[in-house]
């Protein structure tokens, strides 16, 4: 290739880049619009279905009811609970009550009478004749 063929060839590409960039200048509006519905797109995705998105909440917001709901069961138990030891301190009739129910304490004079649960057939079921 000679010079004179090699300065021939130089306008026309200088004529493609700026017929490139010119198209890209006249197509920035709907390049920007699309480049804008895609990240709207990707962002609104990730909103609701990414690690931290709506779903996600809403599955944190029902694990916080039933921890909720356990807490108050539990208050209410320590409370029973509380209540119990409270009277085991100051009420005799109390304190008897649990050395006759766990301890199977009686009085002088008194006999308790406890029924021991059936015993388990030992023998294996017969099968049935025919």
């Amino acid at each position: 290739m000679s010079r004179a063929e090699n300065k021939a060839k130089t306008p026309l590409m200088e004529r493609a880049i700026a017929s490139g960039a010119g198209f890209l200048y006249r197509m920035r509006r709907r390049i920007a619009t699309v480049l804008t519905i895609a990240a709207a797109l990707f962002f609104g995705y990730h909103a609701i279905f990414g690690e931290n998105g709506v779903n996600m909440f809403e599955q944190k917001r029902v694990e916080d009811r039933a921890i909720q709901k356990r807490i108050v069961e539990l208050q209410q138990e320590n409370a029973r609970l509380q209540q119990s030891v409270q009277e085991l301190k100051s009420d005799p009739d109390a304190i008897e009550h649990e050395a006759r129910e766990r301890l199977h304490y009686a009085r002088p004079g008194e006999v308790i009478w406890t029924e021991d649960d059936p015993p388990a057939s030992t023998a294996a079921p017969q099968p049935a004749k025919k």
